[in-house]
């Protein structure tokens, strides 16, 4: 049952100098285990076409033109920009509010390549595995922090973090360190860097507010100024995001979230809404509902399962990673006050059935690890298009191009059109999204005189006659 009571922080105590070297130690090596472990499964996984121009490609060009000093923007994203959109490129500042994709600007400079944001997002990852193992180090009682290394382990193979790798790069990536530090400040007691830190989120996607506004009203029971301070910062500033600097910059002046066309109401979905319920609870064996902490995850899932939209009512895509960290900070604040073997041994066994489920257990299976033919056809076909050409791309083919061409996706309403027409296409036939994307692309471009340069296995490349190939 969850309490809401006040409380008082509860503080390590007895913690010599060889012991807080030994819980670093620990939390330092679930940090590179975790970090290892998801970027291998990314690159393996983008090496073998399991990543996408949408949305792998999408930030790729966002990151590459703040390198480049430009502000965010992608040739992608246009696809489903809608008919009035006439730019060459969608602000993507004008979609979601993540500015703090700017820190991986400086490393893109350096590494300009799109594996950057792959092993970028396995390091923030890995990041916050050592933040919540040390956290965990630090605050459980002394008979039991034997547990902090296999919690902490069980936190970064989670199932929303493993999801969150499984489906690209996304901006909330950021948002997962920033609550895991955020919660070890507030199991601490250090309520003004609990507030600082949470207060980063509006920086990385601007529906995170609302969580940062409960966390206030948390702080609010323990240092009325630091809660102060997180509620006007987080109210102000989601105000003024979604109402002023979204629109602002959306090309055609309004937040398109607020209204989304789907066929679909709060009542439908719930089969699924319940199965990711059960999941989030099975993390933690239930025990995180005995913290207030827990209620920071209302937030995200009240906006997810009132959405019409249903990619995201399931377990699946990113959405659930930043709820990971709030639900293993919420049952460390249990643990420390109540230390019962079987509440250690619940997350810890949920974690070892739901891990074999899950996108990482495909590092252990030889097939993920071999080529198919049209993987190694559509790896042929990208070294014919060359650096800088203007690319109409599928899905599936366009993030392995980003890095060093203008790429545009494949649709079924004919070739892209910028201030420059593109003159290289390139498609897997049997590519999913958007709907006879790849199909209709290939099919104009024949229309319109392009030659066939490469086709084997589905994957086809084709390059402009030299006429207005985008008209």
């Amino acid at each position: 049952m969850l309490s809401i009571t006040a409380t008082t922080a509860v503080h390590p105590v007895g913690l010599g100098g060889r012991e807080r070297k030994a819980r670093i130690s620990v939390a330092a090596a679930v940090g590179v285990v975790v970090f290892l472990a998801h970027a291998v499964y990314a690159l393996r996984e983008h090496a073998r076409f399991g990543t996408t121009g949408y949305d792998l490609g999408i930030f790729d060009q966002a990151i590459r033109s703040y390198a480049q000093g430009r502000w965010p923007a992608s040739e992608i994203r246009m696809a489903t920009a809608g008919p009035d959109f006439t730019g060459d490129a969608y602000p993507l500042l004008g979609d979601h509010f993540h500015p703090i994709l700017a820190l991986l600007a400086p490393l893109y400079r350096v590494v300009p390549h799109v594996e950057t944001l792959l092993i970028a997002q396995a390091a923030l990852v890995g990041f916050s595995a050592y933040v919540v193992t040390e956290a965990a180090g630090r605050h459980l009682p002394r008979g039991r922090r034997w547990a902090a290394g296999p919690l902490g382990l069980a936190y970064g193979l989670s199932w929303g973090l493993q999801q969150l790798t499984a489906f690209d790069f996304h901006e909330v990536a950021f948002a997962v360190p920033l609550l895991a530090l955020a919660g070890r400040a507030y199991l601490d007691g250090r309520w003004a860097a609990c507030a600082w830190w949470a207060g980063g989120l509006l920086l990385a996607k601007e529906d995170l507010g609302a969580t940062a506004a409960v966390l206030a009203l948390l702080l609010w029971r323990h240092h009325r100024r630091a809660g102060l301070l997180l509620g006007v910062m987080t109210v102000l500033g989601t105000a003024l995001t979604v109402m002023v600097l979204l629109p602002g910059m959306a090309p055609d002046g309004r937040y398109g979230y607020f209204d989304q066309s789907q066929a679909y109401g709060v009542f439908d979905g719930w089969s699924m809404k319940l199965l990711t319920l059960a999941a989030l609870l099975a993390i933690t064996g239930g025990v995180a509902l005995r913290s207030p902490f827990v209620l920071l995850l209302l937030p995200t899932l009240g906006w997810r399962f009132t959405s019409p939209n249903p990619s995201y009512w399931g377990m699946e895509l990113h959405y659930s990673a930043v709820l990971m960290p709030m639900a293993f900070i919420a049952l460390i604040d249990v643990l420390r006050r109540d230390a019962r073997r079987t509440w250690f041994l619940a997350p810890l066994a949920a974690a070892a059935l739901l891990v074999p489920t899950q996108p990482l257990a495909a590092l252990a299976t030889p097939s993920f690890w071999r080529d198919s033919p049209q993987q190694a056809a559509a790896r042929r076909a990208l070294a014919l298009i060359p650096s800088g050409a203007r690319v109409a791309a599928s899905n599936s083919l366009a993030p392995h191009l980003t890095d060093r061409a203008t790429v545009y996706l494949t649709t079924g309403t004919g070739l892209p059109v910028g201030r420059e027409p593109v003159d290289w296409l390139i498609a897997v036939r049997t590519d999913p999204f958007p709907v006879g994307g790849a199909e209709g692309a290939i099919r104009r471009a024949e229309q319109r005189g392009w030659h066939t340069l490469y086709e084997r296995d589905g994957v086809v490349v084709m390059r402009s006659g030299g006429g207005n190939a985008g008209a």
